[in-house]
């Protein structure tokens, strides 16, 4: 069972930042790639978060178009709504995967990146996907295996310790792997598959792994055997590498794109 991290306010301009760095913003462009918006479509995004990627999308709708977000958390709610107000064609709402609140055959393009790893019942979130999808609209899927990890660390044990407990913080954190059967039990049918690496092989402030790093960090102390004080010289140790030269971490996103037919 996942323990959810609290995506309050801090949570949330912590992940701006992180969203905000070149590995992300790259990322981003894959995602807006695959939904290939035109204006004057539909889309929803799954899971908004900061609300760049649906800042993203409601340039590429223009006003003839709509996007609509929902998110759980009320604070990326109002981030959303604040970084997309100048578009009155963009909505925010609070809302969850299983229970959309939107009508049926209402978009043409489902986005969701990073969110499905958090979703308890996917079969219900996929049907609910589909259900607001119109006739061969598509859903855009990005989501991590965090089995595909290369973190370089002095301590090994320490390093697997701390990333078995941060999987806690998730529904699934190998959910990629059995995306195309879901998929197919949705009754969608996946046209493409693609990886997308985040890839830091020096240290970097402004990179997703120093980002996650503080994350995880966060979450792991005082948590499942995991002191404060264990926790603070595993990223002491990924600071040091950095220092050394010795830096290097890898981790793989993986990108599905599904049709309603």
């Amino acid at each position: 069972m996942s323990d959810m991290i609290d995506f309050d306010e801090r949570a949330a301009k912590a992940i701006e930042e992180m969203y905000l760095t070149p590995d992300v913003v790259g990322q981003r462009t894959h995602v807006m790639a695959a939904m290939a918006l035109r204006p004057g479509m539909d889309a929803l995004d799954i899971g908004v978060g900061p609300g760049l990627l649906l800042h993203d999308m409601g340039k590429a709708v223009t006003k003839d178009g709509s996007v609509t977000g929902i998110d759980m958390s009320r604070p990326m709610v109002e981030m959303s709504a604040r970084r997309c107000a100048d578009m009155p064609w963009v909505a925010v709402e609070h809302g969850e995967a299983e229970q959309i609140p939107m009508a049926n055959e209402s978009v043409d393009v489902v986005v969701s990146t990073q969110v499905y790893e958090y979703v308890s019942d996917m079969g219900a979130a996929l049907h609910e996907a589909k259900r607001v999808l119109k006739p061969g609209g598509r859903i855009v899927i990005l989501d991590t295996d965090w089995d595909s990890i290369v973190w370089n660390s002095s301590n090994r044990e320490r390093m697997d310790r701390i990333l078995k407990v941060w999987d806690a913080h998730l529904v699934d954190p190998h959910l990629p792997r059995k995306l195309p059967h879901l998929l197919h039990q949705a009754g969608l049918k996946v046209t493409r598959r693609e990886l997308i690496p985040m890839f830091n092989p020096d240290w970097n402030p402004h990179s997703y792994s120093v980002g996650i790093m503080k994350g995880i960090q966060g979450f792991v102390s005082g948590r499942d055997g995991v002191s404060e004080d264990e926790a603070q010289a595993w990223a002491d140790d990924l600071r040091a590498m950095g220092a050394n030269g010795q830096y290097f971490f890898s981790l793989n996103r993986y990108l599905f794109v599904a049709v309603k037919t």
